[in-house]
């Protein structure tokens, strides 16, 4: 069995009830959620080993945290603690031409002060296949840049394979400063994951005859995109989601992936959506899990944009669909009729 770890910050998420919006609520559902820890609940969903490595605080939320993650079979092992708090994102599930609203309270939290010297990379990557991370974590701050690195270099050493979701947020960094990190720190990775934006944003590479905010995308510009990601970095594979967004709750929802130089698109999707939080993750979970499995690259492009597709149906950040019910909407069963 392939094993994967992935590192990041995982977070208390408050969600407000029925499509409520901030200033209406007077109640928010808990659930845990992050970017890398995402990944590792799908892969392990899937039937891999997945290993989540981060600092949590030494208290009731740490605890609420760990058992989260170990209903999931995620291995929590290398997880550790220490004094602080733990980080909060706040969401708002936008409807129709209301889009969703994410507000962070995670400044200080015990992680974005987590220092490199903490974690044990020859430890932690014992056994391990694949190394995954996002942009989302080195711009936390310098200190989880060197984690990152540090993790990075570990992992070439030992001839594991890397991946990274450029997932880039506008609300932790400037575009000058992800561009500045980000191409030190993708020096080290093989499998580059983004989204419609994400390039452009960090690395300046436009889709040409695309338009993101009107929905309009070009198969024929995001292949430039792949391709030119490839000739800068070297990267082996480039896999890109692409959502075309109608309103807030209808997308259409597809991908993209170049392994070497052949390309490959896949089928398209109309989704209507519950929760939207978290597709990206799937997707990137989804493709790891093909490669790690022995599909082939246009069987693992499809079989990640299926998962994904099924995740805007589930509430919460994790994809919390099985294999079965991937590899039937692949054969075409997406109806949504009743399963008796």
């Amino acid at each position: 069995m392939a094993r994967v770890v992935s590192f990041g910050e995982i977070m208390m998420r408050l969600a407000t009830p029925n499509f409520l919006r901030f200033v209406q609520t007077k109640s928010f559902d808990v659930t845990y959620a992050g970017a890398e820890a995402n990944v590792a609940v799908s892969l392990a969903n899937f039937g891999l080993e997945a290993s989540f490595v981060t600092k949590l605080p030494k208290n009731e939320f740490g605890i609420a945290v760990l058992r989260y993650l170990r209903q999931y079979n995620v291995d929590t092992s290398h997880i550790i603690f220490g004094e602080g708090r733990l980080g909060v994102y706040f969401l708002e599930t936008g409807y129709s031409q209301r889009p969703s609203k994410v507000i962070y309270d995670r400044a200080n939290s015990v992680f974005a002060l987590s220092k490199p010297e903490e974690y044990d990379w020859d430890r932690i990557f014992d056994n391990a296949d694949w190394f995954h991370f996002t942009g989302i974590t080195p711009a936390l701050g310098d200190n989880l840049v060197q984690a990152c690195l540090d993790a990075l270099k570990k992992a070439k050493e030992k001839g594991i394979t890397v991946s990274c979701d450029l997932n880039y947020r506008a609300k932790l960094w400037s575009q000058e400063k992800a561009r500045q990190v980000m191409s030190q720190l993708v020096k080290y990775v093989d499998v580059l994951f983004a989204n419609e934006e994400d390039a452009e944003k960090v690395f300046g590479i436009k889709a040409d005859e695309s338009n993101v905010v009107e929905g309009k995308l070009s198969l024929k510009g995001y292949e430039q995109v792949c391709r030119r990601l490839k000739e800068r970095f070297g990267f082996k594979k480039v896999a890109i989601s692409l959502r075309e967004s109608i309103v807030a709750n209808l997308n259409g929802w597809s991908g993209v992936l170049l392994d070497g130089d052949d390309f490959y698109s896949a089928k398209q999707y109309t989704v209507h959506i519950v929760d939207r939080v978290g597709a990206g993750d799937s997707f990137s979970a989804g493709i790891i899990y093909g490669f790690l499995t022995g599909m082939k690259p246009q069987e693992t492009l499809e079989f990640a944009v299926a998962a994904s597709c099924l995740k805007h149906t589930v509430v919460g950040d994790f994809n919390e669909v099985t294999l079965d019910e991937v590899k039937s909407l692949m054969k075409g069963s997406g109806s949504g009729r009743v399963v008796r």
